[in-house]
């Protein structure tokens, strides 16, 4: 069986590393002047020198020649992540007391040292007080924040950095030319690029396109790595820009289709958009950084494709100046709607007169509830818990905690509160299917008794915005063809007036 390409071309000393000069030239002048330290701590991202240079650092300091195929016994690797309970350490610091069998040190590398318990942290915090001299411990994470400082403050720590992409290419086309690969130096870029900064991941990448046959084009990466073609994503941001929904959701399903996943479709669109803000060519800056940090999460959704398909649409309909909104009645129309409830009594003409001729104070739009809003919660108060945008908001929440793709498409709904009954208007039949299914459903009405304690009934409909959806009405709804009072009676005059309004029954 091969070995793979990666641990064939593990550095052997500390002047084959590339991209880390900044730490191998002070351990190189360490090792000439004989200041070892009894603990380093080696931090960074994954794939970029620290295992490596941990182990050349053990054989140097005890002057071992390092191969592959030889085990030192002084040399000791711990994984953390398979050996983090408090147990092993304990052993640990039991063997630490024995003298090395034919170096000078004996050094123990741990790494993933963050997966150490908390009972195991304080069992080698003990012996990195006081540890014997002939002992040495090199610590390797890549998640220092979840270190204590104790432990970080009694090490030398070193902090790795990603690898240049260009030297990542350079040492790819080493390995490529060594082993006899036929690879064009985009293809190698795109390998690099798809690495992010790891050595180790970009020469595994390697070690697989290797085994395609002829000369190695950046298509043929592109296919492996299931990274759509460029042209396709052109014609995506394209349907994205011009806020044509219908093409934008046919060039997703043909995507998907083709079996390209929405994380690498995702990351893609970002890369565009962040062109698009570094060039100034965006018009809404804030709203496309915003998209961006949602894009982000596309990956960890629960449902990558429906995640990534709501997030393109709300930005394609703001970018085309589309909003999905339920139709409002007139201020006054409210106004004289929320007397009525309030007062559940006769309206002379002179009351009405009065309300239509009293002057509207405008308020910010956060601190006072759509007009609409007004009329349903007053329909709830009888209720005891009237439920309305402040409380709605509050579910949202609630929601996007336990399940952030649900969330995505239920903040599109406008909400309708109608006694012990919600409905949720959607401007596309695509938002309203998926809240109609029994699961999401049912996860909504979960969270809403958990809110506010209520068992609600929830009803999901689709409304393009250029008509009222209509609701239940738990109250009589007085307009021209139902009134039934005698003509000049108050309930006409409101009627005629405004064209109808409810009246809740005393």
């Amino acid at each position: 069986m091969g070995q793979a390409l990666y641990r064939t071309y593990r550095s052997k000393k500390l002047s084959e590393i590339v991209g880390q000069e900044h730490i191998t030239t002070a351990l190189t002048h360490a090792l000439k002047k004989g200041t070892i330290s009894h603990a380093y701590l080696f931090t960074g991202p994954r794939g970029v020198g620290k295992t490596s240079i941990a182990r050349i650092l053990a054989h140097e300091v005890n002057g071992l020649p390092y191969e592959d195929d030889t085990t030192h016994l002084d040399i000791i690797e711990i994984d953390a992540a398979s050996n983090r309970r408090i147990d092993e350490i304990r052993e640990l610091r039991e063997r630490v007391h024995s003298a090395p069998t034919s170096g000078k040190y004996k050094v123990y590398i741990i790494d993933e040292v963050h997966m150490l318990t908390k009972e195991a942290f304080n069992a080698l915090l003990k012996t990195l007080e006081e540890p014997p001299a002939h002992v040495i411990f090199i610590l390797a994470t890549t998640e220092s924040h979840k270190l204590p400082e104790t432990i970080i403050s009694r090490t030398q720590r070193y902090t790795f950095k990603p690898i240049d992409a260009e030297k990542v290419v350079d040492h790819l086309a080493h390995i490529a030319e060594s082993e006899g690969i036929s690879i064009s130096r985009e293809a190698l870029q795109l390998v690099a690029e798809h690495g992010e900064g790891s050595f180790r991941d970009s020469i595994s990448l390697l070690d697989q396109v290797s085994n395609m046959t002829g000369t190695i084009e950046r298509e043929h990466v592109q296919i492996m790595l299931g990274i759509a073609p460029e042209q396709a994503i052109t014609e995506l941001m394209s349907t994205l820009s011009a806020a044509q929904i219908n093409e934008l959701l046919q060039s997703l399903k043909g995507l998907y289709n083709q079996g390209f996943q929405a994380a690498h479709i995702a990351k893609q669109v970002s890369a565009r958009l962040r062109d698009e803000l570094l060039n100034g060519n965006a018009t809404d800056k804030l709203a496309l950084t915003k998209t961006l940090r949602e894009l982000i999460d596309v990956p960890s959704s629960n449902d990558p494709e429906t995640s990534l398909e709501l997030i393109l649409l709300e930005y394609a309909l703001h970018a085309g100046g589309i909003t999905p909104a339920v139709k409002k009645p007139a201020i006054k129309e409210a106004a004289i709607t929320t007397a009525v409830h309030e007062t559940a009594t006769p309206i002379t003409k002179a009351k009405v007169k009065a309300a239509a001729k009293e002057p509207v104070i405008e308020t910010p739009k956060t601190a006072t509830p759509e007009p609409e809003a007004v009329t349903e919660t007053v329909l709830l108060a009888s209720s005891g818990a009237p439920l309305d945008d402040a409380l709605w908001q509050q579910i949202l929440q609630a929601i996007k905690l336990k399940h952030n793709t649900l969330y995505t498409f239920t903040r599109t709904a406008t909400p309708r509160f109608n006694g012990q009954e919600i409905t949720l208007c959607f401007g596309f039949p695509f938002h309203q299917k998926r809240l109609n299914e029994a699961k999401n459903k049912q996860f909504v009405l979960d969270i809403i008794h958990e809110v506010t304690g209520q068992e609600m009934r929830l009803n999901c409909i689709v409304d393009k915005g250029d008509r009222v959806v209509p609701v239940s009405k738990p109250a009589a709804i007085i307009n021209e063809s139902s009134a039934t009072s005698a003509s000049g009676t108050p309930l006409e005059a409101i009627s005629n007036i405004f064209g109808g309004a409810e009246v809740l029954e005393s």
